[in-house]
């Protein structure tokens, strides 16, 4: 197979991005620079979302011809756009099947691989032009994705324990409608749900949707898994909150008291602050609460971080 087009296309998707630099996210530690290892325990946060929202999510995809891989990816991309402060050069790794020829459909094997997926933002794009542009480059990275991983980091001189965009991870998992109908040599098969006692964390930050159509009460939900060397388990928590929050701006339904958010609209227009920190700002600031000693550093505070998720 000639590999000539497929490390063209990779040395091209990764030029000029600072492969060593991670993103910036809200860490509560920093790994220290003498000890690279990881302990693997996990700080982690489960959204479940309700059937309006995941039907509202169906909806969209199958109205601007997205897989839902594209649509969870794009809604992850603007999060991190928020998150790290409106940084618009973003890298991350993904999970990619791997079977690009029609042959390799039916196969029992593991073909799977992690790539890199980087877009970079301008933030002037409202979240309808930004999915156009995800969906152009994860339809791009399919025609180039049997290359290998250690190819594309070899040919840009890269080392894998420094590549940052395998900190950042994101997955989508289609349960298939299929999987209660398996059977070998005339034995059914049947599903099992294997409880876990604790999660691992593989990676720094990670997100993994699942949509079960099979599934009652849980058809979409999704699951941050981080590492716990960087972030307590209530900082995750928390981003866990504001993108659910996200979410929820994009795919309203009828019974949302969120105010209505026009997709047309540049993606700086979603909101990262919850109601409630929204709440508590303009307590202090008009009507102050009590029990507060020093309100005057209080204010000053509130107001900082106000502004600073909002410039973001």
């Amino acid at each position: 197979m000639d590999m000539s087009l497929s490390r063209v296309f990779w040395h091209s998707q990764l030029e000029g991005h600072n492969n060593e630099c991670s993103l910036s996210l809200p860490v509560d530690r920093q790994r220290s620079s003498t000890n690279q290892q990881r302990s693997g325990l996990a700080s982690t946060a489960e959204i479940i979302f309700d059937n309006e929202l995941c039907t509202s999510f169906l909806d969209y995809a199958s109205s601007h011809h997205l897989t839902l891989f594209q649509l969870g990816l794009s809604i992850f991309y603007v999060f991190l756009f928020k998150l790290c402060h409106g940084e618009t050069d973003l890298c991350i790794g993904s999970i990619n099947a791997n079977r690009y020829r029609n042959e390799l459909q039916n196969l029992i094997g593991m073909f799977v691989s992690t790539l890199p997926y980087r877009l970079e933002i301008d933030s002037h794009w409202s979240f309808d032009e930004l999915i156009q542009h995800v969906r152009e480059r994860c339809l791009s990275i399919l025609e180039h994705s049997h290359y290998p991983l250690q190819h594309i980091l070899g040919d840009n001189r890269l080392n894998q324990s420094d590549v940052s965009f395998l900190e950042t991870m994101f997955d989508f998992i289609n349960v298939s409608k299929d999987v209660e109908h398996l059977s070998l040599s005339d034995a059914n098969l049947e599903q099992m749900s294997l409880e876990q006692s604790g999660e691992v964390s593989k990676f720094d930050f990670s997100l993994t949707f699942v949509y079960n159509p099979l599934s009652d009460n849980k058809r979409l939900s999704c699951s941050f898994v981080c590492s716990h060397d960087l972030f307590e388990k209530s900082t995750i928590s928390k981003a866990a909150q504001r993108f659910q929050y996200i979410f929820e701006q994009l795919f309203q339904t009828q019974s949302s008291k969120l105010p209505v958010m026009n997709v047309s609209l540049s993606i700086t227009k979603v909101c990262l602050i919850l109601p409630d920190e929204a709440e508590e700002v303009e307590l202090v600031v008009f009507h102050r609460l009590k029990n507060i000693v020093k309100k005057g550093m209080v204010v000053y505070s509130l107001i900082f971080c106000f502004i600073k998720v909002v410039v973001s």
